[in-house]
């Protein structure tokens, strides 16, 4: 994280998926640390169904003009069927399109795992390796670059 980075005055939409409801919790928790530490004090929550529908409600918010910055987080963990790569892969997909066409940065805070061992080492308490906390960090350092390099968006 970029020394001096604060989120003061931002808005951050966080767009989280209701499947692997445990998991995404931990992510949860971590984006509240990390915008805390970074003083954003200003979020938007939406809940979606499961990671395949992250990006339209992302979308949603990004065209809302009320967010500067959105994190998505969910948990994709491997099973015995070609599910695991469909949903995964569009989620990933569809996050790059809607920051790539609105301007709006989306941080992708959505784990694609093997298994629940490898979901919970990435989703640790204080202190620990949490990708919705480094998801939160990024969303405002992106905000922030946003508000340099592109003012159309203010």
């Amino acid at each position: 994280m970029p020394e001096g980075l604060t989120g003061t005055g931002l808005t951050i939409g966080v767009v989280r998926a209701r499947w692997n409801p445990d998991i995404v919790s931990r992510l949860v928790d971590g984006v509240t640390r990390g915008l805390a530490v970074l003083k954003v004090t200003h979020t938007t929550e939406v809940e979606v169904p499961g990671c395949f529908e992250i990006p339209l409600a992302a979308k949603y918010l990004a065209e809302s003009g009320q967010v500067d910055a959105i994190v998505c987080l969910g948990a994709v963990i491997r099973g015995q069927t070609t599910h695991y790569e469909l949903v995964a892969g569009e989620c990933g997909r569809g996050v790059q399109d809607v920051q790539l066409a609105t301007g709006v940065p989306v941080l992708f805070g959505v784990l694609t795992v093997e298994n629940d061992a490898q979901a919970l080492a990435r989703t640790e308490g204080p202190g620990g390796h949490n990708v919705g906390e480094e998801a939160a960090h990024g969303a405002v350092e992106m905000a922030r670059l946003a508000q340099r390099y592109a003012p159309f968006r203010t």
